[in-house]
């Protein structure tokens, strides 16, 4: 199994004058709001372990102090834990120098913030050449990489304007265009599209999803809105007053709430729009792979359904019935499979949302083949397994917390 790129290991976070003289209390259960009454200390992260893989969205979520933004900041250390371990491909950042640490920031991590971060006085090109120039690059080189991911942002021709002639939505695609120049590896986000309306935050969602898909990037996301995290996620944490009380897949997340907090969240989620078909398909019930229809309703007689999907080498054919078989069997102008054969019912892809597949769900008396681009049956998706989305489920006291 391949090592996580980043992994946090047992992190708190503690602010005060004398932090680590509370942990024993912190370990202990005492709440948040005793400790900050008794020792005038704020905890802010407790025990925190997290991995996140290479090449991944990995998305932490939580109300405003939940401590999302902390913990971001923990990962190149602009906060320096009170007590924990942060990996990166395991090398613990924590015993890195000043020189190796600025070593790291320079190119392994990038990040872009929610208020953009730019330089008022700089001009665009200048804001985005500006790692490249920490970096040590010549000016024509970090000129020449910077205009490139202008353009791969959709600002070509924008260099000479400075910030303040941009709109907000531009603003952030020079933040992320700036944090792209210098090809680290790991792209860190706090609130990146928090601040832009609603219409120019989707696109750069857009965007991001677009970007993701070539680049592959290692990119860690903080949000506050749920919306976003189950769009851009690959898996999701979700925190609580300093802790992480659950992480997972977003239909894990949507399907099997940890507890109440999280169940809070995902209440009014439209999961229809949220959840695809490959989430809640199930593995194909009958299938056929017999090549002649004689063969098949041998096959077919075997099996306790009245029809089955018809598999071949070339991959999914149709589904067929056990009535059809016999009437074609009988019928000697019949010569083998055709359409005539085959019900009519519409094959659907794993990646589709489950709302757009529903009138054909709802209206089929078979449950719909999942077929990928390839044409091979890759499960079937019941009309009973669409409606469970739908329904309300207690929090399973047995989910534990992710750890």
């Amino acid at each position: 199994m391949t090592k996580p790129l980043i992994e946090i290991r047992g992190l708190y976070k503690v602010f005060g004058d004398k932090p680590k003289s509370v942990i024993d209390r912190v370990q202990a259960g005492d709440s948040k709001d005793q400790i900050l009454a008794e020792t005038g200390h704020t905890v802010g992260l407790k025990d925190i372990n997290l991995s996140i893989n290479k090449g991944e969205i990995f998305v932490v979520m939580g109300l405003s102090g939940s401590g999302k933004s902390t913990l971001i900041r923990h990962f190149n250390r602009l906060i320096d834990p009170t007590q924990g371990q942060i990996l990166v491909e395991g090398t613990d950042v924590m015993k890195f120098g000043v020189k190796e640490l600025e070593e790291f920031r320079r190119h392994k991590m990038s990040m872009v913030f929610q208020r953009f971060g730019l330089m008022p006085h700089r001009n665009v090109i200048d804001n985005v050449a500006y790692g490249l120039e920490v970096q040590g690059l010549s000016k024509q080189d970090r000129l020449s990489k910077a205009n490139q991911w202008l353009e791969t942002v959709g600002l070509n021709g924008y260099g000479e304007q400075y910030p303040s002639q941009l709109s907000g939505g531009q603003q952030q695609r020079v933040g992320l265009a700036r944090a792209l120049c210098t090809d680290a590896e790991i792209l860190l986000m706090d609130e990146a599209f928090s601040a832009l309306d609603p219409l120019i935050r989707s696109e750069m969602q857009d965007q991001l999803i677009e970007l993701q898909q070539k680049l592959h990037k290692t990119i860690i996301f903080i949000t506050h809105d749920l919306d976003e995290a189950l769009r851009l996620g690959d898996r999701i944490a979700i925190l609580k007053d300093g802790e992480l009380v659950q992480q997972g897949t977003p239909d894990e997340i949507l399907l099997h709430p940890a507890d109440e907090y999280v169940e809070a969240f995902v209440k009014d989620v439209n999961r229809a729009r949220a959840l695809t078909v490959e989430t809640v398909m199930q593995p194909p019930a009958y299938r056929i792979t017999a090549e002649t229809i004689d063969e098949a309703l041998i096959q077919m007689k075997k099996l306790k359904g009245d029809y089955a999907y018809h598999v071949t080498e070339d991959g999914y054919q149709g589904i067929v019935t056990q009535e059809s078989l016999q009437d074609a069997s009988l019928d000697k102008s019949v010569d083998g499979f055709s359409d005539d054969i085959y019900e009519t019912v519409p094959e659907i892809s794993p990646d589709a949302a489950i709302e757009t597949v529903l009138p054909e769900t709802m209206a089929c008396d078979y449950s719909l083949p999942v077929v990928d681009e390839e044409g091979n049956l890759k499960g079937e998706l019941e009309r009973s397994a669409v409606a469970e989305i739908f329904v309300d489920h207690a929090v399973d006291p047995e989910i534990k917390k992710a750890g």
